[in-house]
């Protein structure tokens, strides 16, 4: 492990062991192992306190000091995390194509007994699960936000959509049942659902938790083990949801994380004993995902990016509309695929609602996202950061006015100033052509238009590739079904924006994606149906 050397060599070290490491290993079967993949015994190097926290602050996340490979029960050492303050914890290697092999046999071990056992039994260890989640909700949170940037506040809400996400399919799992059809002369036919082996989890580092759980909870629920990858850039809270699984009672195995970046989860999509990938991220990954997994002929989910468009009519309720639209393009710092970027608000009432979405937006409290007053924490990487403030740049240089933010922001707190923070930004006078409305931006950038005419916006948000989500604002309930109806977006909202109830399915057309996450139909992605013929008189013969 290499310390970061922009770390403070003054700041004070933490001598206790990570809670992580404090886990009890199983028996130990480094003797059954091929050499490179032996459980190594090198002591954990302590690593100095994230500038944005302190002791009072949390004394239980400083414990958070070393993060390890999670591979069956036992642990590969892995550096530790970035933190999204500005400050490099360590340097990251990835796993190989052995420790993805090790995983993989782990999750295939384990899916033999799981998957024997009836959806009862399945749904106890994840009820349980579902319980340490939510006995850990506070600290799970708040690694979450060192993880990834965003406010404690939405961070909780994070693991209780995970929490939820694990109830819902524990309650699933006894439910899983086939159909009976009847055929001439006493014969029939029924079919089986059936799980699809160990399945690869690629998740996306705006959600890290909560993808882990969303992608997990359905696939072990219909009886599939899991190995998952998570962003390089958000790697720490994937490996608590392993040991929490763990301590709920799962075979050792049965979901398994492994670490590292494209080369890593291009091991896991073209190994030969997984059966299914299911990807959060962009499309293009999401378009090389599917072609790896194609050469295997695996099914996919991909749940992909999105440019989605948020209408407002004039009759709408303006207080609800624009708190819609701040929720549209500010939640997680605009890091979230579907968020209604492109707001099209109806002339008659685009002065007002501009100057009352205007007001709000510079109230936006802006900083350490572990303090509970903030609302807008840090982006994920200065790269990230640099490429959001380009697209406003952009935007400017293309006609767009820039009614407030798109700055870089410094907070007061020293220990926070190289931090990756930006003021939230709303441009108005947008057209359709210009970058920042035809261009996934996945920041805090708001991009106004205005339209005349239902017929004439239904057009024009439609004209896209994408069609991950789209929202509708309007007191007129006829128009709301009729312009929803018309949209070609797999997730719409009408008078609210970006909800994501775990009982309703989530994904979208066009090169938004395939396939679902959440709801009851997720379990036919995460099963294969089998049918059998039963003959019950003489076989009917032509030779």
């Amino acid at each position: 492990m290499t310390i970061g050397e922009d770390w403070d060599v003054d700041r004070p070290v933490n001598r206790e062991p990570g809670f992580l490491a404090q886990l009890p290993l199983h028996h130990d079967r480094s003797a059954q192992r091929p050499h490179h993949c032996r459980r190594r015994t090198n002591p954990p190097v302590d690593l100095p306190i994230p500038p944005t926290l302190t002791r009072e602050q949390d004394p239980e996340i400083l414990k958070l000091l070393h993060l390890r490979n999670f591979i069956s029960p036992d642990f590969f050492y892995w550096n530790c995390l970035f933190d999204s303050a500005g400050r490099v914890l360590c340097h990251l290697g990835p796993c190989g194509a052995a420790e993805v092999d090790q995983a993989v046999k782990a999750a295939k071990l384990a899916f033999e007994p799981w998957s024997k056992l009836s959806g009862m039994e399945r749904a106890r260890v994840m009820i349980e699960a579902a319980h340490i989640i939510e006995s850990r909700r506070e600290e799970i949170a708040e690694t979450e936000v060192v993880n990834n940037g965003k406010s404690i506040t939405e961070a909780r809400l994070d693991v209780d959509s995970a929490r939820l996400c694990i109830e819902y399919y524990a309650g699933l799992a006894s439910t899983l049942a086939g159909q009976h059809v009847q055929l001439p002369g006493g014969s029939f036919a029924y079919t089986r659902r059936e799980p699809l082996g160990v399945c690869a989890g690629i998740g996306a580092w705006n959600y890290p938790f909560q993808i882990a759980a969303w992608k997990s909870a359905p696939a072990l629920a219909c009886g599939n083990s899991m190995v998952f990858k998570p962003s390089p850039v958000t790697p720490v809270t994937a490996v608590l949801l392993a040991e929490i699984y763990m301590q709920a009672g799962a075979p050792e195995g049965l979901f398994n994380v492994v670490q590292g970046g494209q080369e890593t989860g291009s091991f896991l999509c073209h190994h030969p004993d997984v059966a299914k990938v299911s990807f959060t991220g962009s499309i293009p990954t999401g378009q090389k995902i599917m072609e790896m997994a194609s050469k295997g002929v695996k099914p996919v989910t991909l749940e992909l990016g999105g440019k989605s468009p948020l209408i407002i009519f004039q009759d709408s309720d303006l207080e609800n509309a624009v708190r819609g639209a701040l929720m549209a393009n500010f939640l997680s710092q605009g890091q979230v695929c579907s968020n209604g970027t492109r707001v099209f608000v109806q002339r008659e009432i685009l002065s007002e609602f501009v100057e009352e979405v205007v007001r709000r937006t510079q109230a936006i409290a802006i900083g350490d996202p572990l303090l509970e007053s903030t609302r807008m924490g840090a982006l994920v990487s200065r790269p990230h950061l640099e490429k959001v403030l380009y697209f406003v740049e952009k935007a400017k240089e293309e006609g767009a006015t820039v009614l407030c933010g798109g700055e870089r922001f410094v907070p007061a707190d020293p220990t926070l100033r190289g931090g990756y923070y930006m003021t939230p930004c709303v441009l108005g006078d947008c057209t359709d052509e210009m970058t920042c409305v035809k261009e996934e931006i996945f920041g805090p950038v708001m991009s106004v238009l205005s339209f005349e005419t239902e017929e004439e916006v239904l057009q024009r948000a439609n004209d896209t590739t994408m069609g991950l989500a789209a929202g509708v604002f309007t007191r007129d309930v006829a128009r709301a079904h009729r312009v929803v109806e018309q949209l070609k977006a797999g997730s719409c909202f009408i008078n609210n924006y970006n909800i994501t109830p775990v009982e309703v399915p989530f994904g979208g057309f066009k090169m938004s994606g395939i396939g679902r996450e959440n709801g009851q139909v997720t379990v036919e992605y995460y099963s294969q149906l089998k049918t059998v013929f039963v003959e019950m008189g003489d076989v009917d013969s032509l030779f």
